[in-house]
């Protein structure tokens, strides 16, 4: 450090600098000079090394704020402010505030937003979920009475108010809207003087040039000509650059060694580096600080690209430091005067004669990689506040932009620093303009720009052209990760569709169509997948990087669509390019593969032969679901039908649109059915996204959808046959051997059946889900509350998760609001905190039990919730489909599926199969598809005869098909013929409601039918109350059968009981045997000690004869290491994660204020308790070792995460919070496990009362001997008696493991520190009391939540409370073992004289402030410490707990009765209860001692009595659970739950059966 020492005194501008410099004097010069730019870089020359960097970096934080105030007064005085005189021509304050007089209100807000700054966005007004509005704003704006949605800024935006593209309306708030007469497009420039213009001209472009070349320079030891320092010295700096791919621990380490600095210097070298971006870390001359970069260059090489370290001349780190106080001076400058802001935007902004990219903004841009963060960070700020304030060269600015879009972005894709840092980031602010976005499409092509860079990009390919990710390196990834903003900036430009279209829109827009299309191309079939046989698959493939880019496309292809629809001709061109796309991805698709002919039901197709569990497949398929969204829109806009000639639907073909997404369906289908397990998870999660609410939008519905519009197109009998044969099923109904299916040994039965359940769902999806718009004649909010009522029909939800279940828009919009009030209705929050919506009854009839958007999971559940509901109306269980809405002219004749010969085939083939159910060949999933399939017919057939005017226009007559002999191989009798005979099969009983619902369908549908056209509607009325007196029929034969049911029940049961009787008769001397051993032996486990089946009354739990659990270990298992550790009071510390917090949710007296910590005597709780200690637990256990070396991994990763990233998390580390480390719940300290207390001492005096008392007494009295002795030298007064075996000098022998001690402690601390919100102090005697009190408070407010609940006081606690009661309990009559040896006896001495008075105790608090439940507490274990002086064996200390709880139960009696008002006391019951007497006793006795204090009471015991019970049993049930926990005894019977009782009854009736068993058996043995 030698040169560094030498080069420390440099000078640097001294007192006569400033004392002989006049910055009004230097502007004077300068407005003279001939050559301003010259006589400003000399002035800049000379200064700038005084001002900055003058000695090595480092030092103490004092020393740093010093420096820095130093370097902004000298570069205030020298620099800045011969500038700003020469800028205004008079003193600077005067001349700015005097520009700020001038400058009109702005019409744009521009706030920037910092990190973590609430945003705030309309859901009704904005343009796009980009618009936000800043809280001042919001405020002030309309937009605070509408649905807005609350956000947190990542930083970097501005606020949009003022902005009309922005809002729909209320774009201005009320500070920012245009005054009356105002002139929004007067140049303000023309409003300053000129002289003013032309010198601001000058500065400003002097200023920005040389910020501009500073910041770009690359020379590290020169300058730019004319600013070299007139004497040049040997000093320099290491500067450390930051970067995103080394750690901060190499970065610490590799400073320490090459700087040999401290770790603490080192961390804060490397938070400065990640903050600013650079740092200097080495002073000194050229050689001493080139070492520095040697050592970091090759400690940071090995196993990736080495740190970026540059030796670099201090006078040119000076002129940088300077060059980022010049843009912020420039940026603060021009808040002052709009003119002046306009004035730099035409210098940032004017063409200089060098090229086209000469501009000082275009060269920033383009060096915006080259650069720090900290220089980033400050340009970015000075374009925000320039050119985008500034309508008129934001245009400017944005166009070129564009025109550097790509070199931009590939800067940015190769650089490593987040998108935050980069000039790329601005496009938000330009791209979401929608007039900003169209221009720069039109004339700078920038959607087909966007799209090919992102294109160019991604050259990762296999040899057909798709993009290929599997073998992607972690360079490629990265940049596949940032490659990714770009589809942002296409979304940006997309979000809002154009309401008036012009012809260079139309033609820009189908080129960028065309681009887009060629990305999907590059999509389309990526990633394919071949079926695994033999043997699983040894490497998961990679998935994850095909859908991100899928999920990242999946608005973009709805924006577009959305673009599409509003202009006839874009959507006309872009079918027509997407169906040639289409085609050329189906180029050569059937060659090689062997042509098949298909035949069934005397139907015939020509098809290819092509087996998805064979051959390769892919999920990616997004050219066919584009072509589908568009065909929907063909028929939503009607374009179809009124430009037909335009459209090339002649040309289509149907095989060629059904076939790739058939082979994604089929595909699924085989995973659900377990064909391709041995593909591993990869293909499971792709399936999983694929039908997620995430993607499903543009991946399972479009395939959907095309097969929809496929099977439109074709004949559905070859539609159902090709799909036969793609789920590989054709054999199986074509066959005349229907048994063929069960002997083919190559083929599993289970996996046939479910293929046939998916392939009969996916018939069910095609022909009932209309609800797109375009598909069927329904709306937009149809679609969302048919996806409401389906979540609904599962069970009821809260908002949020009907949030999650519906898709978003691009500006992240569900619809949930416009249509959740209408089908649901809301229930408030009760015991579980939210509120719910549960659906309205009138839309039960709209649940579909094959809703395509159910998870297996979710069928089931809607199904068990649908049925059930049933069952409570008095309906049957039948659940048919709900009537379906009418489909498009271009998809009318999907209805035709329904009724076609193959469908009828495969339904005649399944009923066959469960007439003849021998074999297993069918399922019950299977039979119940085929119902729906003939509900949903019967149903389409109904609705045509209800909707037609005549029976000419009817085409549907499905009843008619239904009624002749089936025409497939396989069925023998006609499809209604099978219903028929299946309707009282006993083996269908759960399907017998649907048929008879089919039936009765089928009999309305005739009956209809047989009417005269004239008499149409009246008879379908008439056929409707037919089937309401057929089903009151049927309801009284249910209910006959139930009945009948019942009886027979009755009768079986009368039998059994008759049979158990005879038993017992034939073997009476048997049973009376055993029943007299059993009671002979329950009768000595009765008297015996410790059992678990004990009566109420022998279930003691404090004092002598208390009854502590049987001796047993208590073994428990480390979370976090998974090692067994009983917990003994030696042992290894085992603790339970806890958190401890103040509470005031039993506070009775909101108003109290907050005691003053240092001051405060927290020995005597108020019976107000406005503040308390409570402590929750979430139950996890861990070795005391484990959970430390877990929380300073904990403590070392946060540091380092804030430093890095200052992210918002849910713990404060610093405040010793963590979480859980399994269950994540947040915890702040541990609680110490110990052993259970030993059963009582037979052998120890039980003496009374008063024996107790006198001894107490006597053993208080030598402790207060002993500290006036103690304290002053002397004492006075004869020595007490000693009791025998009281050691006052006695130092207890701690009972416990160093281990345990410790974490003894660290509770404490935790609880002393929460209660009193101070520093840790071991030392202070207040510390035991603090966790005497989160134990009582603890226990209080459980009590009151059991009383609240209406629960048991024992057995309905759940596991981790039960655990936390008893492991804080235990752990607080242990903790005075860790507190000042003399502390706790003076808390005993002092809680005692409040029931006992003591002369030589001062300031005892009245009976009435004090809460008894914490004094019994605190009394109990402060008692113990006590009695660990005494040595005489004698004494139990349950006696002296039983002495403690009756003294304080009778103050707490006192405490009611003196609280009791006479007028509580009116009325008089003729009762003579036995309490009463005792009451009246006890209210004579205190009002002789008392006297008119209280009064005289005549009448009323009975209710003197219900206010005293009242009072007194919290007391008693606080003090039930303290003792059941304190001395862990089991609680009796009468105080447990029903359920436990329950249980414990059973247990010992089996106990018994064991032992009467056993005993015969004995009996009857040889």
């Amino acid at each position: 450090m030698a040169a560094a020492e030498t080069d420390r005194d440099q000078p640097f501008a001294s007192c006569a600098d400033f004392m002989n410099f006049s910055a009004k004097d230097t502007a004077s010069c300068w407005l003279q000079a001939d050559h301003l730019q010259q006589d400003l870089y000399h002035h800049l020359s000379v200064y700038v090394p005084k001002v900055f960097c003058l000695g090595p970096s480092g030092g103490s934080c004092r020393e740093e704020q010093r420096e820095e105030q130093r370097e902004e007064l000298a570069c205030q005085l020298l620099l800045l402010a011969p500038l700003e005189w020469l800028l205004v021509g008079e003193e600077p304050a005067t001349g700015f505030a005097r520009l700020q007089e001038d400058k009109h209100p702005s019409l744009l807000c521009g706030h920037v937003f910092k990190v973590g700054e609430p945003t705030y966005s309309c859901r009704e007004c904005a343009a796009d979920s980009t618009c936000v509005l800043c809280m001042q704003c919001f405020q002030g704006s309309v937009h605070k009475d509408h649905r807005y949605r609350m956000t947190t800024s990542g930083g970097g935006g501005f606020c949009d108010c003022g902005d009309p593209e922005a809002w729909k309306t209320g774009p201005c708030c009320q500070k920012h809207t245009p005054a009356v007469g105002s002139r929004d497009n007067e140049d303000p420039v023309s409003q300053l003087p000129p002289d003013m213009v032309s010198r601001a001209y000058s500065i400003f472009f002097i200023m920005l040039k040389y910020a501009v070349d500073m910041l770009t320079w690359e020379q590290e030891e020169q300058l730019p000509a004319g600013l070299e320092p007139p004497d040049r010295r040997d000093t320099y700096y290491c500067m450390l650059f930051n970067d995103e791919v080394h750690t901060y621990e190499q970065v610490i380490y590799t400073l320490q060694k090459a700087v040999n600095c401290s770790q603490k210097e080192a961390v804060s070298f490397a938070t400065t580096v990640d903050r600013d971006g650079r740092k200097s870390v080495r002073y000194g001359d050229f050689q001493y600080c080139d070492q520095a970069k040697s050592v970091i260059v090759r400690n940071t090489s090995r196993q990736s690209k080495p740190l970026r370290v540059q030796v670099m001349h201090s006078s040119v780190v000076a002129h940088q430091c300077f060059a980022l106080k010049a843009l912020s001076w420039l940026g603060q400058i021009i808040q002052y005067s709009d003119g002046l802001r306009r004035v730099l935007c035409q210098v940032g902004l004017q063409k200089c004669l060098e090229g086209e990219n000469s501009s000082l903004v275009d060269r920033l841009m383009l060096n915006d990689s080259k650069m720090w963060k900290g220089a980033r960070n400050i340009y970015h700020q000075l374009l925000m506040n320039s050119l985008l304030m500034d309508l008129k060269y934001k245009k400017f600015f944005a166009v070129q932009f564009a025109k550097k879009y790509e070199r931009l972005q590939s800067d940015y894709v190769t650089d490593d620093h987040d998108r935050e840092f980069s000039i790329t980031d601005l496009s938000v602010q330009m791209f979401t303009v929608p007039s900003l976005a169209r221009m720069l499409m039109v004339e700078e092509n920038l959607m087909t720009t966007i799209i090919r860079t992102f294109v160019d990009h991604l050259r990762h390919r296999d040899p057909q052209g798709r993009f290929q990710f599997d073998r992607y390196t972690a360079q490629q990834a990265f940049k596949f990760g940032r490659v990714q903003s770009l589809i942002g900036d296409l979304k940006y430009i997309l979000i809002s569709p154009p309401s008036e279209w012009t012809d260079p829109l139309r033609l820009k827009f189908v080129e960028g169509f065309d681009a887009f299309l060629d990305l999907l191309r590059c999509m389309q079939g990526m990633d394919p997948v071949v079926r695994q046989v033999g043997q699983h698959i040894e490497m998961e493939p990679e998935w994850e990087a095909a859908f991100t880019l899928q999920m990242k496309l999946t608005h973009i292809i709805s924006m577009i669509q959305e673009w599409c629809s509003t202009d006839e001709h874009v959507l006309i061109e872009a079918y027509k390019k997407c169906l040639s796309t289409l085609s050329q991805c189906h180029g050569g698709l059937s060659d090689g593969e062997q042509p098949i002919s298909l035949s069934l039901a005397g139907h015939s197709v020509d098809t290819f032969r092509y087996q998805v569990s064979q051959e390769r497949v892919s999920i990616h398929l997004p050219i066919c679901r584009l072509l589908a969204g568009l065909h929907v829109l063909l028929s939503r806009t009607e374009v179809a039908s009124r430009f037909p000639e335009q459209l090339p639907l002649g040309e289509l073909s149907p095989h060629l649109l059904i076939e790739l997404p058939l082979r994604c369906l089929v595909l699924c289908a085989q995973v659900h059915a377990g064909m391709w397990r041995r593909n591993g998870f990869s293909l499971i999660n792709q399936i999983y996204y694929y039908h997620n609410v995430k993607c499903r939008m543009e991946m399972f519905d479009k395939d959907v959808i095309m097969l929809q519009a496929g099977s439109s197109m074709m004949d559905p009998n070859h539609f159902l046959m090709i799909v036969l044969s793609r789920f590989e099923l054709f054999h199986i109904f074509s066959s005349a051997d229907i048994r063929k299916r069960y002997r083919e040994a190559n083929k599993d039965l289970v996996q046939q059946n479910t293929l046939i359940e998916e392939m009969l769902h996916l018939i069910i999806m095609v022909v009932g889900e209309r609800y797109v718009p375009g598909v069927g004649q329904v709306e937009l909010f149809d679609e969302v509350r048919r996806e409401i009522i389906h979540q609904l029909s599962i069970r009821p939800m809260a908002h949020s998760e009907l949030v999650k279940a519906l898709p978003e828009n691009g500006n992240k919009e569900t619809g949930l609001e416009q249509v959740i009030d209408s089908v649901a209705s809301f229930k408030k929050p009760g015991v579980t905190g939210r509120g719910l919506y549960e659906l309205r009854p009138e839309w039960y009839k709209h649940f579909n039990l094959y809703f395509h958007h159910y998870t297996r999971a979710d069928q089931t559940k809607a199904e068990e919730a649908q049925r059930k509901l049933r069952r409570q109306v008095g309906d049957d269980k039948a659940l048919p489909p709900p009537v379906p809405p009418p489909l498009c002219p271009l998809f009318a004749s999907l209805v035709n599926l329904l009724q076609c010969d193959v469908l009828l085939a495969i339904e005649g083939t399944v009923l066959q199969w469960a007439v003849e159910p021998g074999g297993g060949g069918w399922t019950e999933s299977m039979l119940q598809r085929t119902l729906h399939l003939v509900g949903m017919a019967l149903l389409e057939e109904q609705q045509q005869l209800e909707n037609s005017s005549t029976e000419d226009d009817i085409i549907f007559n499905y009843t008619s098909k239904i009624t002749r002999p089936g025409e497939g191989p396989s069925t023998s009798g006609s499809v209604l013929a099978l219903l028929e005979s299946l309707q009282n099969a006993p083996h269908l009983e759960v399907h017998k409601d649907m048929i008879t619902w089919i039936l009765k369908m089928v009999g309305n549908i005739k009956t209809i039918r047989e009417r005269t056209s004239s008499t149409f509607s009246t008879s379908a009325n008439q056929g409707w109350h037919l089937e309401e007196t057929m089903r009151d029929k049927d309801k009284a034969e249910r209910k006959r059968k139930a009945e009948m049911a019942r009886l027979r029940r009755e009768k079986i049961m009368a039998q059994m009981s008759e049979m158990q009787k005879h038993f017992i008769n034939e073997n009476k001397e048997l049973f009376q045997q055993s029943m007299e051993e059993l009671e002979a032996s329950t009768s000595a486990a009765e008297h015996s000690p410790p059992s678990s089946e004990l009566t109420c009354s022998s279930q003691v739990c404090v004092g002598p004869w208390r009854m502590g659990r049987a001796e047993r270990r208590q073994v428990v298992t480390c979370i976090l290491c998974q090692e067994e550790q009983e917990v003994k009071g030696h042992g290894r510390a085992m603790v339970l994660a806890a958190f401890i917090q103040r509470s005031t949710v039993l506070s009775k007296n909101r108003s109290r204020s907050l005691p003053n910590p240092e001051h405060h005597e927290p020995l005597f709780m108020h019976p107000d308790l406005s503040l308390g200690i409570h402590t929750a637990s979430c139950g996890h256990i861990m070795h005391a070792t484990c959970w430390q070396r877990y929380f300073e991994a904990v403590q070392l990763k946060e540091q380092r995460r804030q430093q890095r990233l200052r992210g918002h998390t849910s713990y404060d580390v610093e405040k010793g919070e963590f979480l859980c480390p399994l269950c994540e719940c947040l915890s702040n300290t541990v609680i110490p496990l110990l052993p259970h207390t030993c059963p009582p001492d037979g052998s120890a005096d039980h003496p009374s009362l008063e024996a107790w008392l006198k001894t107490t007494s006597q053993q208080i009295a030598v402790l207060h001997f002993s500290h006036r002795r103690q304290s002053d030298g002397v004492s006075e007064g004869a020595e007490p008696v000693v009791p025998e075996g009281f050691n006052v000098n006695l130092t207890p022998q701690n009972p416990f493991s160093s281990s345990i001690s410790e974490m003894i402690n660290t509770f404490s601390m935790s609880a002393y520190k929460v209660g009193l919100k101070v520093n840790p102090n071991e030392q202070d005697p207040r510390v035991p009391v603090l966790s005497w009190s989160t134990c009582a408070y603890t226990i209080q407010s459980i009590e009151r939540l059991l009383m609240d609940e209406n629960k048991p006081l024992f057995g309905s606690l759940p596991c981790r409370q039960d655990d936390c009661l008893s492991s804080l309990t235990r752990y607080s009559s242990a903790c005075w073992t860790s507190a000042p040896l003399r502390s706790v006896p003076a808390h005993f001495i002092r809680l005692l004289s409040v029931l006992v008075p003591d002369p030589q105790v001062e300031d005892t608090p009245c009976i009435l402030s004090i809460d008894m439940f914490h004094l019994l507490v605190y009394g109990v274990l402060s008692y113990s410490s006590l009695h660990s002086l005494d040595q005489s064996g004698r004494r139990s200390i349950d006696s002296g707990h039983l002495h403690l709880l009756h003294l304080i139960t009778v103050a707490h009696l006192v405490q009611v009765l003196l609280t009791t008002t006479t007028d509580e006391l009116c009325m008089d019951q003729d009762s003579e209860a036995p309490e009463e007497e005792l009451i009246c006793q006890l209210y004579s006795t205190l009002r002789k001692h008392l006297g008119s204090v209280l009064p005289e009471v005549s009448s009323g015991w009975w209710q003197l009595w219900s206010s005293v019970k009242a009072g007194v049993l919290p007391f008693l049930r606080t003090a039930a659970l303290f003792f059941h926990y304190l001395n862990s005894t089991a609680p009796p019977a009468d105080l447990l739950g029903k359920q436990q009782q329950q249980q414990q009854q059973q247990q010992q009736l089996e106990l018994k059966a064991v032992v009467t068993r056993i005993q015969a058996l004995q009996m009857h043995a040889p």
